[in-house]
């Protein structure tokens, strides 16, 4: 007499998983165990903030600076991009992309970082002047904090006057509804600022019109091509991509682009 087989394959694994996750189990249970029995040696830090009066005025000075500070860190990037080199430079690399055509090469992140590493470079005269008469000197407690910021924005604001033009100058300080100043020592950072922003864009967008033409040419050659001999179903860009990348290197242009841009700057 035959009788059915109870036990399979499968049950035999089940068991043997239900006996290792019991093994577990009470591996973890005794763990606990170890670690309730020393939570009472363990000291746990606590972090308390609050606000206390204080009768020092010297307390008080000292949490300005720190939220001045924080507020400096904070707009750091609007420093970069609005007082720098960076505003030109990132504006000008947009525009060679679309006079290329390539699209999303190279993407955003690889523009933005060569226009990061070129304002660095072109900034760093203006940096080695801030280190040297603010920097040093307020590390060493040869100045006071003030001076040491008015010598910092001494540097900066040359800077910027040699690439801001009159007309935008003029423009900024009738709209400020202020005396007009008698030298550049009596134009403020808020009439400097918007200024030298414009007058940066101005410059990149001349860049950027001569960087179209040549392309802008290739382009109207294919498509006159096309149209000429009747294909007019196949988009020009399509042809002319190749030989506006074959001109581009040709000319060696990212190194004719990056002098050009570099020298814009020394020049002014």
């Amino acid at each position: 007499m035959k009788y059915p087989k109870h036990s399979t394959g499968k049950g035999r694994v089940g068991l043997k998983y239900l006996s290792v996750f019991g093994v577990i189990l009470l591996l973890g249970l005794a763990a606990w165990g170890g670690v309730e029995a020393r939570a009472a040696d363990f000291v746990f830090p606590s972090i308390q903030l609050g606000m206390e009066t204080s009768d020092d005025p010297a307390d008080v000075s000292v949490l300005l600076q720190t939220i001045f500070l924080l507020t400096v860190v904070a707009l750091a990037p609007s420093i970069l991009i609005l007082m720098t080199s960076f505003t030109r430079l990132v504006v000008v690399l947009a525009f060679l992309r679309q006079a290329l055509g390539t699209q999303q090469t190279p993407s955003n992140q690889i523009i933005a970082g060569l226009a990061l590493f070129l304002t660095v470079f072109i900034m760093m005269p203006v940096g080695k002047q801030i280190n040297e008469t603010a920097l040093q000197p307020y590390l060493n407690e040869e100045i006071s904090q003030q001076t040491a910021l008015d010598n910092a924005m001494g540097p900066i604001r040359q800077f910027m006057f040699k690439q801001t033009r009159e007309k935008d100058l003029a423009l900024f300080v009738k709209l400020s509804d202020t005396a007009k100043p008698s030298d550049r020592d009596e134009i403020s950072m808020f009439v400097l600022i918007p200024a030298f922003v414009i007058s940066e864009l101005k410059t990149a967008f001349i860049i950027g019109f001569v960087l179209f033409v040549p392309f802008l040419i290739i382009d109207m050659v294919v498509a006159s091509v096309l149209l000429s001999m009747g294909m007019m179903m196949l988009p020009p860009v399509m042809i002319s991509l190749p030989f506006k990348l074959m001109l581009f290197i040709l000319v060696d242009g990212w190194n004719l682009i990056i002098t050009s841009m570099i020298d814009s700057f020394a020049i002014g």
